[in-house]
C-alpha cells in the first residue's frame, strides 16, 4: 500500500524560503509523474507543481518563478523549493501522483506570517 509523507514545512516570514520534502513507501517515486499540491483552510486543494519521471517541470501561474519542483532518484524523493513566500502561499502542501490516485498523506504545514 502507498503511504506519502511531506516534510519541511514551518513557519516563515513573507519573503522567505522553505524546502518541501516527498517521500513514500509502496511506490517507487521515479516511475511517476508527482505533483504538490495546497490546501487553505476554507479551500479547496488545488495543484502547485509537477514533475515528469523524465524531469519535465509545469507550475501553476501563483506560483511560477518563485517555486522549484525537483527530484532525487537515488534518494527517491520530490522535492518543492519555495522562495519568495507570500502570505498567500499559508496552507498545508501535500504530494500526489498527478491523477491523485494515491491516498493522501498528512501533509505539510507552511504558514507564511510576520
Amino acid at each position: 500500500q502507498v503511504q506519502l509523507v511531506e516534510s519541511g514545512g514551518g513557519l516563515v516570514q513573507p519573503g522567505g524560503s522553505l524546502r518541501l520534502s516527498c517521500t513514500a513507501s509502496g511506490v517507487i517515486l521515479s516511475a511517476y509523474t508527482v505533483a504538490w499540491y495546497r490546501q487553505a483552510p476554507g479551500k479547496q486543494r488545488e495543484f502547485v507543481a509537477l514533475i515528469l519521471s523524465e524531469g519535465n517541470t509545469n507550475y501553476a501561474d501563483s506560483v511560477k518563478g518563485r517555486f522549484t519542483i525537483s527530484r532525487d532518484n537515488a534518494k527517491d524523493t520530490v522535492y518543492l523549493e519555495m522562495n519568495s513566500l507570500q502570505v498567500e502561499d499559508t496552507a498545508v502542501y501535500f504530494c500526489n501522483r498527478i491523477t491523485r490516485s494515491w491516498p493522501w498523506g498528512q501533509g505539510t504545514q507552511v504558514t507564511v506570517s510576520s
